[in-house]
């Protein structure tokens, strides 16, 4: 029976290639990769191998695991990876430091966590959104690679999906999610009896991420309170779940303060002021950094007013990693295919991410045709709007960081594959035609890119202006829109997105 389920082998093929890409980088790096003492110890991530030392070093210590949580251990900024590390290795591998046995674990997590995904996305949207999404959710390089490494991200996308689950099936424990079903009064009563099983699964997905990062936990507070709030017709939120809520998000927050303010610099007396604080001496701090490291970069910033940088670099970020740089920057082979594969991932899903406020709106959607329609439709602008807020903090808090950006949006990256699902189904059925437009412009972006970096690192052609290429780029993108709505317009209504 589980041989026929396809959902079943989606599962398997996310474990199988977490662990292969584990094995593969954790064995080839000393051989192939940089000189560095990450790649000497087989890690691609150097928080991976930090935390890894400290926890078999807390592990082979007298001390108990909770200090994991304390300040004497820098590895983990939250300390809930690193005591689950070295639980791993204290009772399960005590005589020997085995990283393949944590890279064992991060891959089953983030296997787990598609049934998950699945099963709300199902719910919520339907079968085919559902396969859609969880393929995307199994396979998408960025993922693959977290899920392969001892990293806090493929556990925080299972509690998402988790959280995710135990939400959208609480509608029988309280939670006000009418209209985003056809329920007979007969499935509502089926459903009932499981109220409580989806109260634990939400209750343990922000545990997970209260533990891991309690920044995780906050923004997924905020979208499922708007959730409730947007599908409600009534505009009334019910006090249990607000109660919750709130409670968790006070702990959060108190946690989240408390552990950016472990060396005591910021003001401990209001924890919203530290975690303000701490968010705006990172910025200023990640701008200064991209601007040290970049000479092209720091020749920019001379010549643009000084309102336009944190902009530039919002969108800097956003187009990392930079899918014409991994092709022609000099690098080692074997991390040039690293760099190109993630590249590749994250241009192929960025067009679906744009087109996800389209399919919010119910452009290029045959006339309604089920209940709770309109209620969809509100979540999917939701959606949308609160993953590219994230996308967009997590560009400014990366800077430049062709690491560190794709890992901190990482976090949501379960509501993106959602976001994905949605625009890729809606595609096969409608057809829109702003799909091909959104590819031209993307396509037009890295033609011109391609050449900028050729041109640099190879002298193919004239090396363009920066400000040229910039305008260049807006005038075939404004060409490509305004060609695209006046096409719109000459059609008939409701064929065109």
């Amino acid at each position: 029976m589980f041989l026929k389920n396809k959902l079943f082998w989606i599962i398997i093929l996310a474990f199988a290639a977490r662990m292969l890409v584990g094995v593969s980088l954790h064995l080839g790096l000393p051989l192939y990769g940089h000189a560095d003492e990450d790649d000497r110890a087989g890690y691609v991530f150097t928080d991976a191998h930090i935390r890894d030392d400290q926890a078999w070093k807390l592990a082979n210590s007298d001390r108990p695991i909770w200090e994991a949580f304390s300040r004497k251990f820098s590895s983990d900024q939250y300390g809930g990876l690193l005591a689950f590390s070295a639980f791993v290795y204290r009772y399960l591998s005590p005589d020997a430091q085995r990283p393949l046995l944590l890279i064992f674990f991060s891959a089953l997590v983030a296997a787990l966590g598609v049934p998950f995904l699945w099963k709300g996305t199902r719910q919520i949207f339907g079968e085919k959104v559902a396969y859609a999404a969880a393929w995307i959710f199994a396979l998408y390089p960025e993922s693959v690679l977290l899920g392969s490494s001892a990293m806090r991200e493929p556990y925080l996308l299972t509690f998402s999906a988790m959280a995710f689950w135990g939400f959208v099936a609480g509608q029988g424990a309280g939670l006000p999610l009418r209209g985003l079903h056809d329920m007979s009064e007969k499935s509502t009563r089926s459903t009932r009896p499981a109220s409580l099983g989806a109260w634990i699964w939400l209750a343990l997905g922000l545990l997970g991420m209260l533990l891991v990062s309690p920044a995780a936990a906050l923004a997924h507070l905020v979208l499922f309170t708007g959730w409730v709030f947007f599908t409600d017709e009534r505009r009334t939120l019910s006090w249990k779940p607000v109660l919750l809520f709130a409670l968790i998000f006070a702990v959060g927050l108190f946690v989240l303060s408390a552990s950016l303010n472990r060396s005591g610099q910021f003001d401990a007396s209001s924890p919203l002021r530290v975690v303000n604080d701490w968010l705006r001496l990172t910025v200023k701090w990640d701008i200064y950094q991209l601007e040290r490291g970049s000479g092209w970069v720091q020749k920019l910033f001379d010549e643009m007013p000084e309102w336009m940088r944190l902009p530039f670099v919002a969108v800097y970020g956003v187009l990392q990693p930079v899918l014409p740089a991994a092709v022609f920057e000099p690098d080692n082979r074997f991390w040039q295919v690293i760099y190109l594969v993630r590249a590749v991932g994250w241009y192929a899903l960025l067009p679906a991410l744009i087109l996800s406020f389209g399919a919010g709106t119910g452009q290029g959607r045959r006339p309604e045709r089920v209940e709770g329609s309109a209620s969809r439709r509100n979540v999917i602008l939701w959606l949308a709007l609160l993953t590219w807020t994230w996308i967009l903090l997590s560009a400014l808090r990366g800077g430049g960081d062709t690491w560190d950006n794709p890992r901190y949006r990482a976090i949501l990256f379960a509501w993106q594959a959602v976001l994905a699902g949605v625009v890729w189904v809606g595609w096969r059925e409608a057809r829109s035609a702003w799909v091909g437009r959104t590819l031209l412009c993307e396509a037009v972006f890295l033609l011109v890119f391609t050449q900028w970096y050729a041109s640099r690192y190879f002298h193919w052609g004239g090396q363009l202006s920066f400000a040229v290429m910039v305008g260049l780029i807006a005038a075939a993108w404004g060409i490509i829109v305004g060609v695209g709505l006046w096409l719109d317009h000459r059609r008939v209504p409701g064929r065109g997105m």
